[in-house]
């Protein structure tokens, strides 16, 4: 019998590259994917793709769309603070449907980092770890569009604010990361814990000199206070909460918690990570 495979927020940023990464390998029938609009569900079954109506805080259509499914890509909640308890519903559907096995995107070093953004999913991994189902930890590192998605306004202004210091990054494109799921999800990785980040580091201050050169036009990086950088943040326009998280991730950035120099990413997709400079 053929597998079936199923990937959880297929219309997101990372969800819909890895769909697409998969369809090159798996027949498309074989590929389930749930989506929360229905618009998005019409659009990935017209593509081919056995695509489920489910949000992670619907427990009945997640059951319904689990039923059958042998392999599961669970791509992390967008839903800061929401994500431990939308996690676990899709963690108790996939036992109760008889899934044999979890791929989960969690955080690099989830299970020592003292970054915001970890707890979440630590409580996820112990609730995997707790289920009785094979898993495989994802431990994705920082993507390099959480930096290049403020290049227009940086190249506007001329500068690119931050709170990391000289801390460096260890960034990998969403495409990177993208295939490293679905290698995990093809099998051979069952069991493992994945600390995965790009081949090359950068600072801020050195993405800002990448960025001028690309782009021709003088970018300088300007270092702040963490509290200052997320009233910069709530100030532009974002979110309270995930300004200070974003704020948060700088400060521990500048403690080195987003560098990685192990090249367990580039390993496990086959190729070496895409710069920084390239992605621009």
């Amino acid at each position: 019998m053929s597998t079936t495979y199923l990937i959880t927020g297929a219309t997101g940023q990372l969800g819909q590259k890895v769909t697409a990464t998969l369809a090159k390998t798996v027949p498309a029938a074989q590929i389930r994917v749930l989506a929360r609009k229905e618009a998005d569900v019409a659009a990935l079954r017209a593509l081919g793709y056995d695509a489920r109506l489910a949000s992670y805080t619907d427990t009945a259509a997640l059951s319904a769309a689990l039923k059958g499914v042998d392999r599961l890509l669970l791509i992390s909640s967008s839903e800061v603070g929401q994500r431990a308890v939308q996690h676990r519903n899709v963690i108790d559907a996939a036992k109760a449907e008889g899934v044999s096995f979890i791929a989960y995107t969690s955080i690099l070093r989830a299970d020592s980092s003292p970054m915001a953004l970890a707890g979440e999913h630590l409580e996820t991994e112990a609730m995997l770890a707790a289920s009785g189902l094979s898993f495989t930890l994802l431990r994705n590192g920082w993507y390099s569009e959480n930096i290049t998605m403020t290049a227009a306004q940086d190249l506007e202004l001329g500068q690119h604010f931050g709170a990391a210091g000289a801390g460096k990054f260890s960034t990998a494109s969403r495409q990177d990361y993208a295939e490293a799921a679905v290698a995990v999800l093809l099998g051979g990785h069952d069991g493992t814990v994945l600390e995965l980040a790009g081949d090359s580091a950068v600072t801020l201050s050195d993405y800002a000199a990448i960025l001028s050169k690309a782009s021709g036009k003088p970018v300088t990086y300007t270092d702040l206070p963490q509290a200052d950088f997320a009233a910069a943040l709530k100030g532009a326009g974002l979110p309270e909460g995930l300004a200070e998280i974003l704020a948060d991730s700088d400060a521990k950035a500048a403690e080195g918690w987003l560098f990685d120099d192990s090249k367990t990413l580039s390993n496990l997709i086959g190729r070496p990570t895409t710069p920084i400079g390239d992605l621009l």
